[in-house]
């Protein structure tokens, strides 16, 4: 597997058509964070596009790669994960949404304060911030993200958190200095699931005799 500037675009490309028609084919208004996500990793693979042809540095491009993937994301998927779960659920998600919390707001702290740059390793780009306390920022990155989605009650989102754990472990070993550029990536062609688990929800029914709605 290798990454580069056309490589990133076509995936982007590619999973953000995926991610609109998932987003399309939502039909409770809970469900639209997640059914959109592969939307937001395609643009993400789009922009890191932009980071190859700049050839990595401190641009733009960079800082906005980093703003997905570093704060952004473990919110919108601790939330995504929350707002589509049934109320009875939703007790023990506010654990990974809490972590997610806490970890954006420092990594959208550090990014304010702290320049972001991207360096061409091979086939792959590293991203480096000055980060205090890194194990525990990445604990807390990995509960508001994978451990949102397996403490989902929907088998296919804890498929999903499953294999992105497994992606994250597999990044580690084989990228280390490149972890967080390949496990996005790898992330983003897991989030296909996403159509599937999308299409299969059915929508919210009001009254009584409409029998019982599919978590």
């Amino acid at each position: 597997m290798c990454w580069s500037a056309t490589a990133d675009l076509w995936a982007g490309l590619g999973i953000g058509a995926v991610g609109a028609a998932s987003l399309a084919s939502a039909r409770r208004p809970g469900d639209a964070p997640l059914a959109a996500l592969p939307l937001l990793l395609g643009a993400h693979q789009a922009v890191e596009a932009a980071v190859w042809r700049a050839g990595g540095g401190t641009g733009p491009a960079t800082l906005a790669w980093a703003v997905i993937a570093l704060p952004l994301l473990p919110l919108w998927v601790s939330l995504g994960v929350l707002a589509a779960a049934r109320p009875t659920d939703r007790p023990r998600l506010l654990v990974p949404l809490a972590a997610g919390l806490v970890t954006a707001s420092f990594l959208a702290y550090r990014l304010a304060v702290r320049p972001v740059s991207a360096e061409v390793r091979g086939h792959t780009l590293g991203y480096a911030v000055d980060l205090p306390h890194a194990p525990l920022v990445l604990a807390g990155y990995l509960l508001a993200t994978v451990g949102a989605l397996l403490l989902a009650r929907d088998r296919l989102l804890r498929i999903l958190g499953l294999l992105t754990g497994l992606g994250a472990a597999v990044c580690v070993l084989l990228w280390r200095t490149a972890f967080v550029s390949t496990w996005c990536a790898l992330a983003a062609v897991a989030s296909l699931l996403l159509l599937s688990w999308t299409r299969g929800r059915r929508p919210v029914t009001s009254g009584c005799g409409s029998g019982r709605v599919r978590p």
